[in-house]
């Protein structure tokens, strides 16, 4: 029987003991382990499993403990009865429906699973050269520092203030430390009534998106673009109007004035990653309030500038309220955070805030406060000058490595980021070079996605946020020599 029903592999991150105890419970409470009937003794099961008994003894006293198990003298472990009292039996079906068959296409109002999206693979630190956008070297993350601040968020003063019922409230704490010490960094000086706590970024765009969007309502997208704002802005309206990129970003030409809602990246256009300067920023505000529209500026990777000081966000030289600034941790913490941002008009924010509630009321206060807790001590700070250090030793690495192996792909200059875009010859096969690339250990995107008017077939985005500096040289060179075979044959 155990045989069967339990089978462990060291090379999990969780230890035997843990995926013994867990297999036993889910055995428990599927109802796969008889009542009257013992479990093997920890020498047999340990003999049988192949590990040391204390492995076996330790799991079977934390089930005991649990209340999963009981023991009985000189019988051994048994299933407790009473851990399997108010669970409703399953139900037997004389007429089972087949799931196939059901008319799902007439109930869905929505497809999103359809929609294309960027893909990322999960298992990309197994590759060699991940030259992926949106992720970041586990080497970077701040391990100590944040394991300091989850423990201080478990204590038991901060439990009993993050544990209760907030309702729609945020850490405030956490909103302190966005007023005090990130927005500032950005040129924005907002009350705290004017902020947001979100589930990263892409809540906050989906947020901004069902309260100001509507059929018949117009939104103004970047060309190419961030798919998944475009992905978001179409469940909401079928009126979007696709707005041009350049060098400078997005150009303020007269489809403007048409939309409601305008959506921008301008520290680092995605996925071009240019800068928009003061002037054209000055002028797009202008036109806001010259023909009533508003503004959603994703500020994204904002941190990463290289070679000037940083432009100042959009919503710093806002002084109309048109600007709704999203920002997050993703780029510079950890994107599995999940944590972000909204900066708007109080009335905006009130708004924001009732249609978090009614989504999930508000993001984990226990996470929350272990942000707080990172950005009050320093930390975030600490770790932004560690990595502006890293990324702009991988930018100048990378840069010269497309240079030598890549010279005849447009590169436009760009004045950080954490990433290249990259034009390839004409006729290049962008989706066939990302999968020649993955079968040789290089993962790349491919930069068609990003139009939404198609082709851009030749485009590719290189990130380096992933890859260690020795590899990538050796990534871009190896990559080069797959570029003849995704072009057309002659």
């Amino acid at each position: 029987m155990s045989q069967l029903l339990f089978h462990l592999d060291s090379s999990q991150p969780t230890s035997l003991q843990q995926q013994l105890r867990k297999q036993i419970a889910n055995a428990i409470l599927e109802g796969h382990l008889p009542l009257d009937e013992a479990l093997p003794s920890s020498r047999k099961l340990a003999k049988e499993l192949k590990v040391a008994r204390n492995t076996v003894m330790l799991a079977y006293e934390q089930l005991l403990d649990d209340g999963y198990l009981v023991a009985k003298s000189r019988s051994g472990y048994f299933v407790n009865p009473e851990i399997l009292e108010g669970r409703a039996e399953k139900p037997v079906r004389l007429n089972d429906i087949d799931a196939e068959r059901m008319p799902w296409e007439e109930l869905l109002t929505e497809r999103p699973s359809q929609q294309e999206t960027i893909r990322k693979p999960s298992d990309w630190h197994r590759f060699d050269y991940p030259f992926l956008y949106g992720q970041i070297d586990p080497a970077l993350f701040p391990t100590q520092h944040w394991r300091e601040c989850s423990r201080d968020s478990m204590s038991v003063p901060a439990i009993r203030s993050w544990s209760v019922d907030h309702l729609n409230d945020d850490d405030p704490l956490l909103v302190e430390q966005i007023h005090q010490r990130l927005l500032p960094r950005r040129g924005v000086w907002a009350r705290p009534e004017e902020i947001l706590v979100t589930v990263g970024t892409q809540q906050a765009l989906w947020i901004a998106a069902m309260l100001l969007l509507k059929p018949g309502r117009q939104f103004g997208m970047e060309n190419p673009g961030y798919v998944d704002m475009y992905n978001i802005a179409r469940l909401f309206t079928n009126k979007i109007r696709l707005l041009p990129v350049d060098e400078q970003g997005m150009r303020p030409i007269e489809e403007l004035t048409q939309c409601q809602l305008v959506y921008t990246t301008p520290s680092h256009q995605s996925p071009t990653t240019v800068t928009m300067p003061l002037e054209r920023r000055r002028q797009l505000l202008d036109m806001a309030e010259i023909e009533n529209f508003l503004i959603i500026e994703d500020d994204y990777d904002s941190e990463t500038n290289y070679l000037r000081n940083p432009t100042p966000a959009l919503k710093s030289l806002d002084r109309h309220s048109r600007v709704i600034y999203v920002g997050s941790l993703s780029k510079t913490l950890a994107p599995g955070l999940r944590l972000g941002y909204l900066v708007a008009h109080p009335t905006f924010i009130r708004e924001a805030r009732a249609l978090r509630r009614l989504m999930l009321r508000h993001p984990p206060t226990n996470n929350q406060r272990a942000l707080a807790l990172f950005l009050e001590r320093g930390y975030h700070d600490t770790l932004i000058r560690q990595i502006h250090q890293t990324f702009q030793a991988r930018w100048e690495c990378m840069s010269e490595a497309l240079r030598r192996h890549l010279p005849d792909c447009f590169t436009p200059s760009t004045y950080g980021g954490s990433c290249f875009w990259i034009r390839g010859p004409q006729g290049l096969d962008g989706q066939r070079l990302q999968l020649l690339a993955r079968e040789d250990g290089i993962l790349i995107e491919r930069g068609d996605i990003h139009f939404f008017d198609r082709p851009g077939k030749e485009y590719l985005r290189l990130g380096f946020s992933a890859i260690p500096e020795e590899r990538i040289e050796t990534g871009i060179e190896r990559l080069a020599r797959l570029l003849p075979q995704a072009m057309p044959s002659r």
